[in-house]
C-alpha cells in the first residue's frame, strides 16, 4: 500500500470532496449504460419501497457510521429512500473541486442556532396569543418579538413590512392589539419610516439570549433555507414554510400534527391546503398524514437538498 501523508483535521474535510468528486468524473458511465446498481443487488440498501422508477442518478451514500462511502448510479425512487444518501448533481461532475483551505463562517450569517431559536418563538408564541390570532398576526408577532430591544420596543422598517406582504395593512396590528400582546406606537423618527410597536409580553424577550441573536434568528425567519420561497407569497404561506424549515433535516421534516396547527393557527385542513401548495411551488417534493402517530411528515427536492447542503453528513 502506497504511503500517504497525514492530513490535518481542518484540511480533511477539503480532501475528502476532492477524492470523491474525482471518482465521480473518472468512474461515470455514459448516460444509455447507467442502470440502477441496488436494483441489481436485490434492492438491500434501502427499505422496501413501490419499484425503481425515475431518471438515474449517481448518488453518495454511507455506511458503517461513515467509515465506508458509495458512489453507484440509482434510480429516483430508489435515492428518495436509501438512508443517508444524496444525489451529485451534475454540476459537480463538470469542474474539477480543488481542495481549499476552510473558511471560518461569518459571524453574521444565520446557523443551526439561529432555526433552533426561530422554533423556540414560534413555539413561544403559539402558547401566548390566542386562538384567533391569524398566520399573518403571528408572523408580525414573530419579527416583532426577535427584533425588540431590552425596553420591548420594535422597530419594523416600511421595507420589511412590504416584503412580507404587511405594508399598509392594519389588521395585524389590530389583532395583536386585542390579545394585549403589543400597543403600536408614533415613530420619532420621521426620516426613518416604518412601524414602531412597544411589546406588552415581558416574558417574551427571554426566549433568545442576546439581542444581536434574535436580530440574526430574525434574518432567517425570512430565508428559511431549506424552504425559502418565492418574493411575495401570502403571510399564511411564508408562516407554513418558516414552521416546516425549523422542523426540517437535510431533506426530510416531521412534526405532531397538533404542534403544527398551533404553530401557524390554522386547522388541519387548512395547513394541509398550504402543504399542497408548498408542492405546487416545488418547496417540497410530498408529505403525508402520519394518522395512526398523529403526525405530519414532509420532504424537500432531492437537488434542493443538494444545493442546501452540498456536504453530506460525516465527511
Amino acid at each position: 500500500m502506497p504511503r500517504t501523508r497525514p492530513l490535518l483535521a481542518e484540511s480533511a474535510r477539503s480532501a475528502a470532496l476532492h477524492h470523491l468528486a474525482q471518482h465521480a468524473r473518472e468512474d461515470a458511465l455514459p448516460l444509455h449504460l447507467r442502470t440502477c446498481q441496488c436494483q441489481t443487488r436485490g434492492c438491500r440498501w434501502h427499505p422496501p419501497h413501490r419499484g425503481c422508477t425515475g431518471p438515474v442518478l449517481l448518488v453518495l451514500a454511507r455506511d458503517c457510521g461513515g467509515r465506508r462511502w458509495r458512489l453507484a448510479d440509482t434510480c429516483a425512487a430508489c435515492a428518495a429512500v436509501t438512508p443517508q444518501a444524496a444525489a451529485v448533481p451534475d454540476t459537480l461532475l463538470a469542474h474539477p473541486v480543488a481542495p481549499t483551505a476552510p473558511r471560518r463562517p461569518a459571524p453574521d450569517r444565520p446557523g443551526p442556532g439561529e432555526r433552533e431559536r426561530v422554533r423556540q418563538m414560534l413555539t413561544y408564541l403559539a402558547a401566548a396569543l390566542p386562538r384567533f390570532c391569524s398566520p399573518t398576526a403571528r408572523l408580525l408577532a414573530l419579527q416583532c418579538a426577535l427584533r425588540a430591544d431590552r425596553h420591548g420596543r420594535a422597530r419594523l422598517p416600511s421595507g420589511l413590512l412590504r416584503g412580507m406582504r404587511l405594508g399598509g395593512n392594519a389588521v395585524p396590528w389590530h389583532e395583536l392589539t386585542h390579545a394585549g400582546w403589543l400597543r403600536p406606537m408614533a415613530s420619532a423618527e420621521h426620516n426613518r419610516p416604518g412601524m414602531t410597536a412597544q411589546l406588552l409580553d415581558s416574558a417574551v424577550l427571554a426566549q433568545a439570549p442576546t439581542r444581536s441573536d434574535r436580530a440574526r434568528a430574525a434574518h432567517w425567519a425570512l430565508h428559511p433555507a431549506p424552504l425559502t420561497i418565492a418574493h411575495g407569497m401570502p403571510p399564511a404561506v411564508h408562516l407554513a414554510a418558516l414552521a416546516l424549515a425549523a422542523h426540517t433535516a437535510l431533506r426530510t421534516g416531521s412534526a405532531e400534527t397538533e404542534q403544527l396547527t398551533r404553530l401557524i393557527g390554522l386547522p388541519l385542513t387548512q395547513v394541509e391546503d398550504l402543504l399542497d401548495r408548498l408542492i405546487l411551488t416545488r418547496v417540497l417534493d410530498s408529505w403525508h398524514h402520519d394518522v395512526r402517530n398523529e403526525s405530519l411528515r414532509w420532504y424537500l427536492p432531492l437537488f434542493t437538498a443538494w444545493t442546501r447542503h452540498l456536504t453530506p453528513p460525516g465527511i
